[in-house]
């Protein structure tokens, strides 16, 4: 699971930065983050400390901040952020008494993060919600639908390939949990997203000769 996260959210990048007219980089790209997002949700429930969870997620949203603005988006907040973002509705929601009350707090949360140029925005939360609490065909069904809503609102067409990694998790548990044992090192698996991103970014400056100025404004939406 890790390996394939990992190595499709690497041809993604490389597909962006230097290939962005050949989109073939790009669907193959749509199987990494709701892998992400599944591997959030997995990673909040069974971890140990979700206070030292929490911390990680930060601490690697503010490393990969500037390698993310050199290497991809000069003005937006990188992926973690929305991954961080996410966790901590988690959080919210599992101290309240009751699920239903969670709807004002997730509602405010998503207009919040379609106001700011977080990565995937409100989407990376609602599919981490998708995987928290829906199961089987319950699960794939409301992916789809959460994909078909932002290509009609956004046009994100190629983001119908994210039900893939989807499918298997809810209808091929055998297979997925045999590519689940498939483990990597835990500092690769954290320092993986800032990595690659900074080196990406070094090698874009020596491929395109210029270098990228980052749009501070632009993260305050400003």
């Amino acid at each position: 699971m890790q390996i394939i996260a990992m190595l499709t959210m690497l041809i993604d990048h490389i597909g962006y930065i230097f290939f962005p007219v050949d989109i073939t980089w790009r669907v193959v790209g749509r199987i990494a983050f709701p892998i992400y997002c599944y591997a959030l949700v997995q990673g909040y429930l069974y971890t140990s400390s979700r206070a030292k969870y929490l911390r990680r997620l930060l601490i690697i949203a503010v490393i990969s901040q500037i390698p993310y603005n050199l290497a991809l988006t000069p003005g937006g907040w990188n992926v973690v952020f929305t991954l961080l973002i996410s966790a901590l509705v988690l959080l919210v929601l599992d101290k309240l008494p009751s699920l239903w009350l969670g709807i004002p707090v997730v509602a405010a949360v998503i207009l919040v993060m379609e106001f700011f140029p977080l990565d995937y925005n409100a989407y990376g939360l609602l599919l981490v919600l998708i995987f928290r609490y829906t199961r089987s065909y319950g699960l794939v069904l409301a992916h789809l639908i959460l994909n078909a809503v932002y290509l009609v609102y956004y046009g994100w067409t190629v983001q119908m390939i994210s039900i893939v990694p989807t499918l298997f998790i809810a209808y091929a548990p055998v297979v997925w949990n045999k590519i689940e044992r498939w483990r990597i090192p835990r500092w690769a698996w954290w320092s993986f997203y800032p990595g690659h991103l900074a080196i990406l970014a070094m090698v874009k400056v020596l491929w395109f000769r210029e270098w990228v100025s980052i749009e501070w404004r632009s993260l305050l939406n400003l």
